[in-house]
């Protein structure tokens, strides 16, 4: 007796992808800047997350020049369930990598850096001392640069991070990414509470470097939750919160629940201003490093006016 085939049910996607609404559409620029850009990464031999993780900000970003550089390989020992990087088994350190993105950053000419990275768990440090090589390197060959590093939770490496501080980078950035109720679905890798105290941990031992994290939208998280990330991260005296839409690369990652409306940014980001974030980045396209440079500057200037009003009459 042969199989009744149901028709529709064949090549079904696991997460059928919502149709994005009218108020997410990446800017199309024509630009030679774009191709430059393109060109530089490329001969280079570098990596960069706007590629690798599909960012739906490439076009306008490699049109002004602004390149997010992905350290340690296109491989992660991780596989959220959001993310678009592969996941495997990554390749040895590049001992050429910190001087060739040194070269990049004089070649584009950056004023503000973003650098990140895989996870790399099969490493004793999770990379730490690689980060650390790349930011002196860059701060070398472009003294006027400022630097910001984009990093993994270093879960179970000890103290590792600290390499990196050592290096001073002005911002440290680690994403907490999602609220803890979906980290086992969505980050079964990782634990909120090592974020939060990574983050907390960076401040304490300097200061004077800026702390910032981001947070997605719309995978099922309710807005009490997202209030008790920014409370979470206020008591890790983070000074810089991102929030933005997840879009569901693919139909095998976590379904995306709902497109959330762009006055909903509005009301997080006055929420979180509320609760004394130095700056808030919320919209439905913002990124970690979307507009990195932009935002330092207003980070500056958010610190210089907190010291003044606190400073005594």
């Amino acid at each position: 007796m042969s199989k009744i085939r149901h028709p529709e049910k064949i090549n079904k996607p696991i997460n059928p992808i919502k149709k994005k609404p009218e108020w997410i559409r990446s800017k199309i620029i024509d630009s030679q800047v774009f191709f430059k850009t393109k060109e530089i990464v490329n001969k280079n031999n570098l990596n960069t997350v706007c590629q690798e993780a599909n960012c739906p900000n490439i076009t306008e970003c490699w049109s002004k020049k602004h390149a997010t550089f992905m350290i340690m390989g296109d491989t992660c020992t991780r596989g959220c369930a959001f993310c678009d990087v592969k996941t495997g088994k990554p390749g040895k350190l590049d001992s050429l990598e910190p001087l060739r993105i040194s070269n990049a950053i004089k070649e584009l000419n950056l004023n503000h850096v973003v650098i990140t990275s895989v996870d790399r768990d099969d490493l004793s440090d999770g990379g730490a001392n690689h980060f650390k090589k790349v930011i002196l390197e860059s701060k070398k060959n472009n003294p006027n640069t400022t630097i910001e590093v984009l990093t993994p939770d270093f879960l179970r490496k000890g103290d590792s991070f600290k390499k990196i501080i050592e290096a001073k980078p002005d911002v440290f950035n680690h994403n907490i990414e999602t609220v803890p109720s979906l980290y086992l679905s969505v980050r079964p890798g990782s634990r909120y509470f090592a974020s939060i105290k990574l983050l907390e941990n960076v401040k304490k031992i300097n200061s004077k470097i800026f702390t910032k994290s981001g947070l997605m939208v719309g995978l099922g998280e309710n807005k009490n939750e997202i209030l008790q990330v920014m409370d979470d991260l206020r008591i890790a005296n983070v000074d810089f919160l991102t929030i933005g839409q997840y879009l569901q690369p693919s139909a095998k990652h976590f379904p995306l629940k709902r497109y959330y409306q762009p006055h909903e940014f509005i009301e997080l980001k006055n929420i979180a201003l509320s609760k004394g974030f130095l700056l808030v980045a919320s919209s439905p396209l913002t990124r970690s490093s979307y507009h990195a440079d932009e935002d330092f500057k207003k980070l500056k200037i958010a610190r210089d006016d907190e010291i003044i009003c606190r400073a005594p009459q």
